[in-house]
């Protein structure tokens, strides 16, 4: 069978015409007793909507509790789309857009009230239904004879309905987008304040309600931030803590990937209420994964059993290094513990310290416990100062050999001023090391056995290695 219309040729979408624009005579014949019955639903449009209220009320549980609130506003609804939906029956031309803008007011009206969409439907086809009934009944019972007409038009009347029934749903799917976009801007925007320490103390009770947080719990900041063109760019998606609760927030300012996690510690003894659920809005919220906050471990028998979420006050900074997992490329820093919602900004401010002092390779640091590389990375100008005054002589050496004394000098630091230690790091002679390091104190004019001096080449290096000097 040939198809009627041409592969190459496209239909459009769009609602269907009510009335061809040519039809045959029987057609025509029908369409008149659509309208004279149309009319007389007219004439009758209060009873009409007291009768689809009723109904309505004992269908629809979702309008009967919207008619419990504000019956007057529904009564109103329901006349002003029964008016204009079977006018348009009357005079499609007149009447056809404003029904659509009716119908599409209702969709909105209705997705910001919250009324299921569900219940909106079956509320315009309850409607459509009843309008079609009563066509029917009008016809029948003072025309008799032209009931059978009606069954020309009455493809027509169901499309009308579905038409306006999709007219519904979009307005309410849009509204509802909008809807979701604002609270989540809005939970952004309260995140945003709380980790630029802008949040209002006035305010802080409807943050901590809305972000299901604690006002007055103890939290760390834990700024996270992966390189440049990996092929993820999100830490949030990558950097995870186990069992503590986690609220991230992406710094879109950044190109970066850095995202800040507002972690929850514990909750102030007046503090009854547990935390809320998260949100899918740009802020994650981890640590929620199988229901009363358990997460899966695997105990010394091999056995997966639970792992309670913990939210103690026995919990420090150092705790959230130990639970945290991320990419070996990823930089962390995390921040002292803070007292409520109000000290999140300041805990932010240590955070974005603490990812300063983080080696360029990746790691984790906690401020507390690298506060000397804290001071030169939060001073860079006297850093740079210091590391020329202190390692110049020994910077300014051939590339190959300043490397050799740098490293030298950092192993010996690191193991504790023990050159056999730092000879085993170093893959060479205890007395190699002894060398390097008697070459290094000649060049710089600092003595390894002065405690102040030791003081003056470790911040140097720390300043050198950090600043990228």
């Amino acid at each position: 069978m040939q198809h009627l219309v041409p592969a190459h040729v496209r239909t459009l979408p769009g609602p269907r015409p009510l009335v061809p624009a040519v039809r045959p005579a029987v057609d025509a014949e029908a369409l008149l007793v659509l309208h004279r019955a149309a009319r007389a639903l007219m004439a009758g449009l209060p009873e009409l909507t007291e009768r689809l209220m009723v109904l309505l009320r004992e269908r629809e549980p979702a309008y009967r509790t919207a008619m419990e609130a504000d019956v007057d506003s529904v009564r109103d609804e329901v006349q002003r789309s029964l008016r204009l939906n079977v006018g348009s029956l009357i005079r499609p031309g007149e009447l056809r857009e404003a029904a659509h803008r009716c119908s599409w007011a209702i969709g909105r009206a209705r997705a910001e009230r919250g009324l299921p969409l569900d219940a909106l439907l079956r509320a315009f086809r309850l409607g459509g239904g009843m309008v079609w009934q009563g066509l029917v009944d009008e016809t029948t019972r003072r025309h008799p004879s032209d009931a059978r007409l009606l069954i020309h038009v009455a493809a027509d009347v169901w499309n009308f309905v579905d038409d306006h029934c999709t007219v519904v749903a979009d307005a309410y799917r849009q509204t509802e987008r909008e809807l979701m976009w604002r609270r989540e801007n809005r939970l952004r925007l309260m995140t945003a304040a709380l980790l630029d320490g802008t949040a209002r103390i006035a305010d802080l009770p409807a943050t901590a309600a809305a972000l299901g947080l604690p006002e007055r719990g103890r939290y760390a900041v834990v700024l996270a931030r992966l390189p440049v063109g990996q092929a993820f760019t999100d830490a949030r998606s990558q950097v995870h803590l186990s069992g503590l609760r986690v609220l991230w927030y992406r710094d879109a300012d950044r190109d970066s990937g850095g995202s800040y996690g507002i972690v929850l510690l514990g909750g102030h003894p007046h503090d009854g209420d547990e935390p809320g659920h998260g949100h899918e809005n740009g802020l994650v919220d981890e640590g929620l994964g199988l229901g009363a906050g358990a997460e899966p471990v695997t105990g010394a028998d091999g056995r997966e059993g639970e792992h309670p979420r913990t939210h103690g006050f026995d919990l420090d900074a150092g705790e959230i290094a130990r639970r945290l997992t991320a990419p070996s490329v990823a930089r962390v820093g995390v921040s002292p513990v803070v007292d409520g919602l109000a000290a999140i900004g300041d805990a932010r401010r240590l955070a974005d310290t603490a990812l300063r002092a983080c080696p360029r390779s990746g790691g984790t640091v906690v401020l507390e416990e690298h506060l000397p590389a804290a001071l030169v990375v939060s001073a860079p100008v006297l850093g740079a100062a210091l590391a020329e005054r202190v390692l110049g002589p020994l910077l300014r050496l051939d590339p190959s050999d300043r490397d050799v004394m740098v490293d030298t000098l950092t192993a010996w630091l690191a193991c504790d001023g023990s050159a056999q230690r730092a000879a085993g790091r170093l893959y060479c002679h205890r007395n190699t090391v002894l060398n390097r390091l008697r070459r290094c104190e000649q060049l710089t004019g600092r003595s390894l056995t002065r405690p102040a001096d030791v003081v003056e080449l470790s911040l140097a290096l720390a300043a050198h290695s950090l600043l990228d000097l």
